[in-house]
């Protein structure tokens, strides 16, 4: 790490770490390449946001008025339906790398514009996706491909003492607070939010220590995207992926429901309604695609920016990009 304050027109990564994540984008490429994957391209300009209560803030640009007026869109926090779409129309197995937005993320691991890969397989379950992630990860990053899969629910224990899927609220809150996480306006938290601040703070810094941890099966209210496999609690086929505490990747094994999906969506806008936060458009040409026919697949979002940093043993986000926010 530099010690010394550089001029604002240099970059903030070493010239001998852009070359290394060249190399690495060379390798992602061959890897799915080997595969038969194919690379696609998907607009940075979306008609409509995520609607996602935990991306709270985002980034949107106004086209100059046209013969319909000015028309608002948001830059793409991920890929995910552009790229559905295509599947739904038949493409195959497709991956994409490319920029991705999130307004009010900056910090040691974070950058409001950030590179993400992302990929999609037709016919590949919940556990094969993991294991090809692991694969891409040692190909990519040369890393050790060993690790564990433990689920959310034993990982909570293990690091919180708690039990994530049937605890009470009160207990969890209770939790919290020994840990002393605070927190402006905890009334407006629910259970999820609660559960997000144990992961982030006792959960995720222990997992990933001795090789690669891939947490599964999410609380089914936190399925996202992601299929409800059924049971006692019904659980979501959902994966994170941490190295060194951080996580690197989220995967899922994707829903196809469409009414399903439609109600999620209606889900999140009515949580970002008690949270104080607009509401989101609902992606009406996601949902027509799902319809349609989305294929049975499995798809995995990984932040590339981030696995630079951990190949090189880098301390911060900014000294695996070449400018970051505050230097654009």
């Amino acid at each position: 790490m530099r010690e010394d304050p550089l001029p604002e027109w240099r970059p903030s990564a070493t010239l001998e770490a852009l070359r290394v994540r060249a190399r690495m984008l060379t390798r992602l490429r061959a890897f799915f390449s080997e595969r038969d994957v194919l690379e696609v391209e998907t607009p940075a300009l979306c008609n409509a946001g995520v609607t996602d209560p935990h991306l709270a803030n985002p980034v949107t640009t106004c086209l100059l008025p046209g013969d319909h007026g000015p028309r608002r869109l948001y830059l793409q926090t991920s890929p995910e339906y552009a790229m559905k779409r295509l599947l739904a129309a038949g493409s195959g197995a497709i991956y994409q790398v490319g920029k991705a937005f999130r307004g009010g993320e900056a910090g040691r691991y974070h950058n409001p514009e950030f590179t993400l890969l992302e990929w999609y397989r037709p016919g590949l379950g919940y556990d094969a996706i993991m294991s090809e992630t692991a694969a891409l990860v040692a190909t990519v990053a040369g890393r050790s491909a060993a690790g564990e899969r433990v689920s959310y629910a034993e990982a909570f224990r293990r690091h919180a003492d708690i039990d994530p899927l049937r605890a009470p609220l009160p207990d969890i809150v209770e939790r919290a607070a020994a840990a002393g996480i605070q927190i402006g306006e905890p009334e407006r938290l629910e259970r999820d939010d609660w559960l997000d601040l144990l992961l982030s703070h006792l959960v995720a810094p222990g997992l990933g220590r001795d090789g690669m941890t891939f947490l599964t099966e999410f609380p089914a209210s936190q399925a996202a995207l992601a299929r409800v496999r059924p049971g006692d609690p019904p659980l979501a086929e959902r994966f994170e992926l941490f190295i060194d505490g951080i996580e690197i990747a989220n995967g899922f094994h994707e829903l196809t429901d469409a009414v399903e999906q439609r109600r999620r969506f209606e889900e999140d806008n009515r949580r970002r309604a008690r949270a104080g936060l607009p509401q989101m458009p609902i992606d009406e040409r996601l949902l027509a695609a799902l319809q349609a026919g989305l294929p049975e697949c499995s798809g995995v979002a990984l932040g590339f920016d981030r696995l630079v940093m951990i190949a090189l043993g880098l301390p911060t986000l900014r000294e695996a990009i070449a400018f970051p926010t505050d230097l654009a």
